[in-house]
């Protein structure tokens, strides 16, 4: 790491006068202040209609809808009295539901996002039903296409027409959280009509167990008809794997299949253990069948950082893997520095995996270690224009260093024109009410249809109305025209940069983590309770405001945005100081607490780069946020320091 990087990222005291946070105005220039907003009793009545719809109360929504009959949502007053009547409580979908009204809703309303929602639902109900002659026609017009269930239901009823789908639901069936019963009834269908095989529906009912969705793992198990294995065999290698194994295996395929369910169960408790007792049978199983087996253990072991995973891994070549398992071995590979082994395991991902930007740039390293430059750097150049973590990679590979695209600048008119956008009007209701998922949902819905120009028009119509997390998603969705100082918003400046100084951070990078943990919504909060821009959890924000002499802070000290950045910053540094200057982990702490990326260091055998390790990290949520908050913070140097950066330069090598 350069001079100038131990200077930028070393903590230098950390002591703040909390005299600082008296007197500070907070401005956005541009922006008029918006109004403190007071729910009315109908606002409340509305927001218990919501829940009543959440929780398919079709009684208790039609007794709260008759109360606000006029409220100023009506599109969504009427889905969230309908949407019950198509669900049960345990969100089954119903044969009664009610088609004519939903027919109905749907006309009234077309082309409207609310629409589109109430069309998903519809659809699972005409999916429940096998209606494919009205299933169809409706998922014709789905727009968003983002529901699992509907997916396999789509799919299930081109296979009713005859047609072989088989390749492309293996292709969709790798998340079994997200299966559902339209996915269960995919794989019994495909079976029936023996486009999928025993080995398929095996495959999947390994997948679930091993992603340890028993439920699901069990209702698969029915798609195997006449060849299902003997329940109390079945139950035995769930529940009590070791029994199964050294009993040896059986010349059937039920005994084959319930070997490698047992050792996949078996490995998620004890890869170790289930790596010696499979040695045992090993022997009786097919190459691919062994193969599957070890790739099982050495994803297990790989999750729990065991060195021995990558070993393991070697043994699974051309075997039967989850993405999962394929990513971990490929992963386990950069760790052990195998670039030979990180080429094979690429290369033998399901094409739909082997062509995310991750495992081209990875792809591309591999190649170009072993001499072919020519057609890694095609590879690269493949990703390089991506503004993402791996395209910043590829192209400092290629020679180049980070820079922003030219500047788009909107007029007024435009802005005004943007601000006068269906939609936008009733997303702001729906945030005033902290209803973001329907407020995302109403100001995403125009978006999709708008050039670049309005994006960005309408990215900056959000910023002048305080809407930052709209503004810097909208600006984000640019193909060919940019505002990169919309993608990258730094509002409240003089605060951020002064307690950022102050304790020896760059300015940069604490706004590379404001933009991926809260995007400057000033009341975020996550699903465990950490709030504010810098989303501190309240143990942490007492800790550090104890260290730093404030005392006991409260939950509305800990939202306000003087005290959330001054207490966010000095956590950061706190953090960054324990780590030898290395802000991939420090990054990771902050995420993870500083505890696990310790853990994860002492995994290492040797140094290695801060991209590997990056990607190596076993949590996905801590992974993914490394690589988006220090992509971020290479594009608020390119703006804030107006000259080309080096990511790898800030991720540098991260040593035992």
């Amino acid at each position: 790491m350069s001079n100038r990087l131990v200077r930028v990222y070393r903590a230098a005291g950390r002591t703040l006068a909390v005299a600082l946070l008296a007197g500070c105005n907070v401005s956005l220039a541009g922006a008029q202040p918006v109004p403190v907003f007071t729910p009315s009793n109908d606002d409340q009545t509305f927001i218990q209609l919501r829940e009543a719809s959440r929780k398919n109360d079709a009684a208790r929504a039609a007794q709260l809808a008759a109360l606000i009959p006029g409220y100023p949502a009506p599109s969504y007053l009427e889905y969230f009295q309908l949407k019950p009547q198509l669900f049960d409580a345990q969100g089954k979908a119903r044969a009664d539901a009610p088609d004519e009204q939903i027919l109905a809703f749907l006309k009234k309303y077309d082309g409207q996002a609310i629409a589109d929602r109430m069309r998903n639902d519809y659809l699972l109900v005409l999916g429940a039903r096998r209606d494919w002659r009205n299933f169809e026609p409706q998922y014709a017009r789905f727009v968003l296409d983002d529901d699992t269930q509907v997916k396999c239901y789509a799919l299930e009823a081109r296979a009713a027409r005859g047609e072989n789908v088989a390749d492309a639901a293996r292709a969709l069936l790798v998340e079994p959280r997200k299966f559902g019963d339209g996915c269960i009834d995919l794989v019994s269908s495909l079976a029936a009509s023996q486009q999928f095989s025993s080995d398929d529906v095996w495959q999947q009912i390994r997948l679930a167990y091993e992603q340890n969705q028993t439920t699901t793992g069990r209702k698969l198990v029915d798609a195997l008809g006449a060849q299902s294995p003997d329940p109390a065999l079945l139950n035995q290698a769930v529940s009590t794997p070791p029994l199964v194994l050294t009993r040896g295996v059986g010349p059937d395929t039920p005994s084959h299949q319930l070997a490698l369910l047992a050792v996949a169960r078996m490995a998620r408790n004890d890869p170790a253990l289930a790596a010696t007792t499979f040695a045992t049978v090993a022997p009786s199983l097919s190459a691919a069948e062994r193969a599957t087996g070890w790739g099982t253990i050495g994803y297990q072991a790989a999750v729990k950082q065991m060195p021995g995973a990558v070993d393991w891994y070697r043994l699974s070549a051309n075997g039967a893997l989850s993405s999962a398992a394929y990513e971990w071995r490929t992963r386990m590979a950069l760790v052990a520095g195998d670039w030979a082994m990180v080429r094979w395991s690429i290369e033998q991902m399901p094409a739909t995996l082997r062509n995310q930007p991750a495992w081209i740039y990875w792809h591309a390293r591999a190649l170009k270690q072993g001499g072919d430059s020519a057609q890694a750097n095609q590879e690269f150049a493949q990703i390089a224009q991506g503004f993402n973590f791996y395209g910043q990679l590829a192209a400092e590979e290629l020679g180049q260093k980070i820079t922003v695209p030219a500047k788009t600048t909107v007029t007024d008119a435009e802005v005004q024109q943007a601000g006068m956008t269906p939609g936008l009007a009733l997303a702001q209701r729906f945030y005033q009410l902290n209803l973001r998922l329907e407020g995302n949902r109403e100001w995403n819905w125009p978006l999709r249809s708008m050039s670049d120009r309005e994006l960005l028009a309408t990215a900056e119509y959000a910023r002048r109305i305080q809407l930052l997390d709209r503004a810097v998603n909208t600006a984000d969705k640019t193909k060919v025209e940019h505002d990169f100082s919309l993608r990258y918003l730094s509002p409240f400046r003089e605060i951020v940069e002064r307690d950022s100084q102050s304790n020896g951070l760059d300015v940069e990078w604490a706004y590379g983590l404001i933009r991926q943990e809260s995007r400057f919504i000033l009341n975020a909060r996550s699903e465990v309770g950490a709030s504010g821009l810098m989303q501190l959890m309240p143990g942490t924000a007492q800790l550090v405001a104890k260290k730093i002499g404030m005392g006991p802070v409260s939950r509305a000290q800990m939202n306000d945005l003087n005290t959330n950045i001054l207490l966010g910053t000095n956590y950061l540094a706190m953090v960054y100081n324990q780590f030898d200057g290395s802000p991939v982990l420090a990054t990771a702490g902050y995420n993870a607490g500083p505890g696990r990326p310790r853990a994860w260091r002492k995994m290492l055998s040797g140094p290695v780069e801060g991209a590997i390790f990056a990607e190596s990290i076993p949590f996905q949520e801590t992974r993914d946020y490394v690589k988006n908050v220090l992509s971020n913070t290479v594009y608020y140097a390119v703006l804030f320091e107006g000259r080309p950066q080096s990511l790898k330069e800030r991720l540098g090598y991260i040593t035992p």
